[in-house]
């Protein structure tokens, strides 16, 4: 299966502060990857590395075969990188379908017709075709999640990225999100998922990198990971005996 990213050696510091510590890794085409660790571990500021809203100070970031390190936000997005955000943020004064347009016209490069019909279909399949017509400063947290997926959706991503999109949900939004997510991921599209709510989390991907300080101290298997000392201690806080 091929590669449609890989981060070689990326490193980021702000002063004494490193969000990235050399972090390398890999996701082939098609695969749903789950991110965690302690908060202020850098996983935010790995995809802001990703999708070129922070250039790094060392390393390289190669996206569907090319180097993209160089390239601007709106490049990487236009090449198939789209990400939601932990706290949503739509327009509030315009619809769902409003807000998925923007993300077709300006993301995706769409018009007309064509961006229309990108909408509803991302729309049916995020579960907010009721709602489209919805000004979306009145919509539920669950369904604000929602329309933060479908606007990454509607810039028609090889990648996305999914950041603690589970956060603040009650156990059954969390799982009728997770559903969502394996719809999405089941078209094709790869996934790299940070997230806190771990059980989710497990319920999607296939492999899980640890990261701790912007360095990446653990990878493999979702449960081997899980069960492992260094992930115990570091990222669960649990004392473990040798």
């Amino acid at each position: 299966m091929s590669t449609i990213l890989k981060l070689d050696g990326l490193t980021k510091a702000f002063g004494a502060v490193t969000v990235a510590d050399g972090l390398s890794y890999e996701l082939s085409q098609g695969e749903a990857l789950g991110v965690i660790g302690p908060n202020g571990a850098g996983k935010t500021s790995m995809f802001n590395l990703i999708t070129g809203t922070l250039s790094p100070n060392a390393g390289k970031v190669h996206f569907d075969g090319r180097d993209v390190t160089a390239q601007s936000a709106a490049q990487r997005s236009r090449a198939g990188i789209a990400r939601s955000f932990q706290v949503p943020q739509p327009f509030t004064h315009m619809t769902v379908f409003e807000n998925a347009m923007i993300a077709a016209t300006q993301a995706a490069g769409l018009s007309g017709r064509e961006a229309e019909t990108l909408c509803l279909d991302v729309l049916e399949q995020t579960g907010l075709m009721d709602r489209a017509n919805t000004p979306a400063g009145s919509l539920t947290l669950l369904n604000r999640k929602r329309l933060e997926m479908t606007r990454a959706l509607c810039a028609k991503p090889k990648l996305l990225l999914l950041d603690e999109i589970a956060g603040g949900l009650t156990e059954a939004e969390c799982h009728s999100l997770v559903q969502t997510i394996k719809d999405v991921h089941a078209t094709g599209v790869s996934i790299i998922w940070i997230e806190h709510v771990v059980h989710a989390l497990l319920a999607v991907v296939s492999r899980l990198v640890v990261i701790d300080f912007g360095r990446k101290i653990a990878e493999g298997d979702p449960r081997e990971v899980m069960d492992s000392r260094e992930v115990k201690e570091i990222y669960l806080g649990i004392e473990v005996d040798a």
